[in-house]
C-alpha cells in the first residue's frame, strides 16, 4: 500500500514540474529580436553542440583513469561540468522559448490562419518541457556520479523549432514586399 502512495506521489510531483515547465515556456517569452535574419543565423545547434560531450561518462572515465587523478578530483570534475551543462541548458531554454515566441507573433500577424502550426508549437512546447525537466533530473544523478546525460533529444527539439521558424521567415518577408 505504502508503495503505491509513493508511486502516486511521485507521478503527481513529476506532472506538476512538467505542467509548470509548459507554463513557463508558454507564458512570459523573451522578447524578439531586432533582427531576426541575423538571430537565425547566428542561432543554430552548433552553438549547443559542446553539451553532447561535456557530461560524456566515457571522456570522464578517460580522464580518471590518468596517473595521480584522485576520486575528489573526479567529483570536483563533475559539479565544474555541471555548472557549466545547466549555463548552456539556461541558454538553451532562453532561445528556445525567444524561437517560440517569434513563431507566435508571426502566427498573430499572419493573412492566414495556421491550426497546423499552432499544433505544432503546443505539442513542441510540451515535448521540450518534458525533455528539459528530464534533462535536468539527469544532471542531478550524474552530479552525485549516476548515470549520463543525453541532451539530443532536446536539441531535436529545439532545431525542429528553429527550422519551423526559418521556414516561416521567407513568406512573412515576400508578403510584407
Amino acid at each position: 500500500m505504502t508503495l503505491l502512495v509513493a508511486g502516486l506521489t511521485l507521478s503527481s510531483a513529476t506532472l506538476g514540474l512538467i505542467l509548470f515547465a509548459v507554463y513557463r515556456l508558454a507564458s512570459a517569452s523573451p522578447n524578439p529580436p531586432e533582427d531576426l535574419d541575423q538571430w537565425l543565423e547566428d542561432v543554430t545547434i552548433d552553438r549547443y553542440r559542446p553539451m553532447l560531450r561535456l557530461l560524456d561518462g566515457d571522456e570522464l572515465r578517460f580522464v580518471a583513469s590518468m596517473p595521480g587523478f584522485t576520486p575528489a578530483m573526479i567529483s570536483r570534475l563533475r559539479q565544474e561540468r555541471c555548472l557549466i551543462f545547466r549555463g548552456y541548458l539556461r541558454y538553451l531554454e532562453t532561445d528556445f522559448r525567444r524561437v517560440c515566441r517569434v513563431i507566435k507573433l508571426l502566427m498573430v500577424q499572419a493573412n492566414h490562419d495556421r491550426p497546423d502550426l499552432a499544433r505544432v508549437l503546443l505539442r513542441s512546447q510540451i515535448a521540450f518541457a518534458w525533455g528539459l525537466t528530464a534533462v535536468r533530473v539527469h544532471v542531478m544523478f550524474y552530479r552525485w556520479g549516476l548515470g549520463d546525460v543525453d541532451v539530443r533529444a532536446l536539441l531535436k527539439q529545439f532545431e525542429k523549432m528553429r527550422m519551423e521558424l526559418g521556414g516561416l521567415t521567407p513568406a512573412v518577408s515576400a508578403s510584407a514586399a
